[in-house]
């Protein structure tokens, strides 16, 4: 296996702990080591050793996230795919949404627990620090958007 592959094996299973398929997550590592121009389906297909439609999914679900964007060069027929501009900003944006569903959570089990100190102390430094990133994180990435 060549540099390049083992890059977008690691990158795949970087993406996969982080919720993605591990296709999607190669498809991911392929497209961060590909120029402008970006690759259509068929050459993902074959680079990745990938079945069509395991390809198609995977493509859908990372346009649909944002995260791809499709697109086409004059004169050629086929869609091409790269990955969209500050995909790790966004990505990282889209992520800020869970944030309050765990500030819920952690709200539902103080009320579940009652008054036990050790089980409160661990569900109300939940509730703290997704508080904290809900507040924090997207100053944060508005700071890095206007640096780039």
């Amino acid at each position: 296996m060549d540099e390049q592959s083992e890059f977008v094996e690691a990158a795949a299973l970087y993406f996969e702990r982080l919720g993605l398929s591990r296709t999607a997550g190669r498809i991911m590592g392929r497209l961060l080591t590909t120029n402008d121009n970006g690759m259509d389906a068929p050459e993902l297909c074959s680079d990745l050793g990938v079945a069509k439609s395991s390809v198609s999914v995977a493509l859908r679900r990372l346009d649909d996230a944002g995260l791809v964007q499709r697109f086409r060069i004059p004169g050629v027929r086929r869609d091409r795919y790269r990955l969209t501009e500050d995909v790790f900003g966004r990505a990282f944006r889209a992520q800020l949404d869970m944030l309050p569903a765990f500030v819920a959570l952690a709200e539902h089990g103080l009320n579940v627990i009652g008054d036990d100190d050790s089980q409160r102390r661990r569900l109300e430094n939940m509730r703290d620090m997704y508080l904290f990133m809900a507040e924090r994180f997207p100053l944060l990435l508005d700071e890095w958007e206007a640096s780039r």
